[in-house]
């Protein structure tokens, strides 16, 4: 019993590791996907009409400052037709400012307010190092589970 009490104590960090890594994974692999099917989309300028709070400026229970977020409508015009279009969580703009979009040329009403790859690369990384270590964690388990049936295999042929 021991040693099974052993194996578990010391796969903790395997059990956590491996399936928070395998959720990463997916995770940056769906985002990447998602943002490879922007990447032809063309930037440019719009024009803010109006900018609402989505969420007021504020301490969180740890203490820690938030930013406020902002709902931002705007237009902007494709090969002389205009178009109108609002994006959430972005920064404050006040009407009148420039923000620039990037929209899909097959569908200009469809728009982005970036097209970074660098967010879906750096979770795709989070996952593989986090998979790594879980089963690193895990072998290492292992060996000390082997290890102590070992001994317990030695002190059993002593009596």
């Amino acid at each position: 019993m021991d040693k099974i009490a052993v194996f578990l104590r010391e796969s903790g960090t395997a059990r956590f590791f491996i399936p928070a890594g395998l959720i990463l994974l997916i995770f940056g692999v769906v985002l990447f996907v998602v943002n490879t099917k922007n990447q032809n989309y063309i930037k440019t300028e719009a024009t803010v009409l109006e900018s609402k709070v989505l969420e007021e400026a504020h301490t969180d229970v740890d203490g820690n400052y938030v930013d406020a977020t902002y709902s931002a409508t705007f237009k902007y015009s494709v090969d002389g037709k205009e178009y109108t279009g609002s994006l959430d969580n972005v920064s404050k703009f006040n009407a009148g400012d420039k923000m620039t979009i990037y929209y899909n040329p097959e569908n200009p009403s469809q728009i982005t307010q970036t097209k970074s790859l660098m967010l879906p690369v750096i979770i795709i990384a989070a996952g593989i190092a986090s998979l790594v270590g879980g089963i690193i964690s895990a072998a290492n388990a292992i060996k000390k589970y082997n290890k102590m049936k070992e001994q317990e295999r030695s002190w059993n042929n002593e009596q």
